[in-house]
């Protein structure tokens, strides 16, 4: 594997870059220190809208021009928005790469957010939650954030809440594009068949000239801890009754972050990899025998994610049907409290580090995941977390594992949220005394 190569333009913007020379492509990505986490109420879910505007056109780019020139060249582009940043990247032949770079560099500093087009994207954005709305999970989700932080703006969901969606402005979209797009909060990250010194000219032509911004506003909030456990329960039309408990659980600059990833292997597997640690039903896992193939449960999964501030390790199932509600929730309780108190054993620890190396190679299989694990990685922490990624990982002890589980699965410090079906076929769980 080359090295990467890390540069700063004079006007802050960071440049990493990494060769791989395997297939005559290449992808590049922007992204944005600016997602969610950077919002108040009244405008919530404007970084998601600001991030749809941006494909409506500058003065040289008009409306949908950006993904027809990609799409003509034989290329592929796209966008999101997560908590703690907002990319856009795209993939193309390695000889066509300077086009994204064109697009990029204009749309940072040139996007127009007409009138019109805010009031249109405003229908498709509600459109948007409203669709997500149909899934119990989004709802039970959404209801377990919002009561897991209280004061930290990881209490709400990317989307935004919809009341925030309805009343924007254009003024409020375009204020916030102007505060957090500019060089200096951004990172650009090339991947793929080029030669490093060359793309550096290159991203210095295309961007060099662009105005440094005013420094983006801080984040000071911190969420106090927990000190009691808090319960949700939603009570709406759905096709089963569905389990969430979130514990409050480290930012990715933590120490203790890759003994709880590897605490969440544990507990459900070790799935894709592409940018964080997700959980997967793994048939071997702890949860998955203890729930699934007892037939408590129809899934179980657990989830961790690389955050720049301390997040949460959720766990949540899917109640068979006919099967008590209380059942589901004391096994769930009863795995974490035997990982909690006994340490792991030796053949699941291994297991779990042999998941995590195949699965990071795999990933690794494409320019593609390169750039956005270079990138989210440097947003969140440091993309040298990229290159130390394995190593830490199997530096974890079973007293590592055992140790984190203690201090993060206790019962102060978790949420639990209840979807309850209010159309009948499925078991109702009780109010706790």
């Amino acid at each position: 594997m080359s090295e990467i190569k890390e540069a700063h333009l004079d006007n802050g913007l960071m440049v990493l870059l990494k060769p791989v020379r395997t297939a005559p492509v290449a992808t590049c990505w922007v992204w944005y220190r600016v997602g969610s986490r950077n919002e108040v109420p009244g405008i919530t879910g404007i970084s998601h809208w600001v991030e749809h505007m941006m494909f409506k056109g500058t003065p040289s780019l008009d409306k949908g021009e950006i993904m027809r020139v990609i799409n003509r060249n034989g290329g592929v582009d796209n966008a999101f928005t997560s908590s703690d940043y907002t990319a856009y990247f795209e993939l193309l032949p390695s000889d066509r790469i300077d086009l994204a770079l064109r697009i990029e560099s204009d749309r940072m500093v040139n996007a127009l957010f007409a009138p019109e087009e805010v009031a249109s994207e405003r229908t498709v954005i509600i459109s948007e939650r409203e669709g997500a709305e149909n899934e119990p999970r989004f709802w039970l989700g959404e209801e377990i954030q919002a009561a897991a932080f209280k004061v930290h703006p990881y209490h709400h969901d990317t989307i935004g809440w919809k009341t925030d969606l309805e009343t924007m402005t254009r003024d409020d979209l375009y204020a916030h594009y102007k505060t957090y797009y500019a060089p200096n909060n951004a990172v650009i990250v090339a991947a793929g068949d080029f030669d490093a010194d060359e793309m550096l000219a290159k991203i210095q032509n295309a961007f060099g000239a662009l105005p440094r911004g005013k420094d983006a506003p801080p984040v000071k909030t911190v969420e106090p801890p927990q000190e009691g456990e808090r319960r949700v329960f939603l009570r709406r039309p759905g096709p089963a009754a569905y389990f969430h408990a979130a514990y409050h659980a480290p930012q990715a600059t933590d120490p203790d972050y890759f003994p709880v990833f590897v605490l969440v292997g544990v507990l459900s597997g070790v799935g894709g990899m592409s940018f964080s640690g997700h959980g997967s039903p793994g048939r071997s896992s702890r949860l998955y025998r203890a729930l699934v193939e007892t037939g408590l449960a129809v899934d179980v999964d657990s989830s961790f994610r690389a955050t720049l501030d301390p997040g949460t390790l959720d766990v949540a199932a899917t109640v068979r049907p006919g099967v008590a509600s209380e059942k589901v929730e004391r096994a769930i309780f009863v795995e974490l409290e035997k990982i909690a108190t006994t340490r792991v054993t030796e053949q699941e620890l291994a297991k779990v580090i042999k998941q995590a190396r195949s699965q990071f190679v795999y990933a690794m299989d494409g320019v593609m995941n390169v750039g956005g694990w270079l990138g989210q990685l440097e947003v969140v922490a440091s993309y040298k977390m990229y290159e130390s990624f394995l190593d830490n990982l199997t530096k974890v002890t079973r007293e590592d594992v055992l140790r984190v589980a203690a201090k993060y699965l206790g019962e102060t410090n978790r949420t639990v949220g209840w979807f309850i079906p209010t159309n009948g076929g499925a078991a109702k769980p009780r109010a706790r005394k």
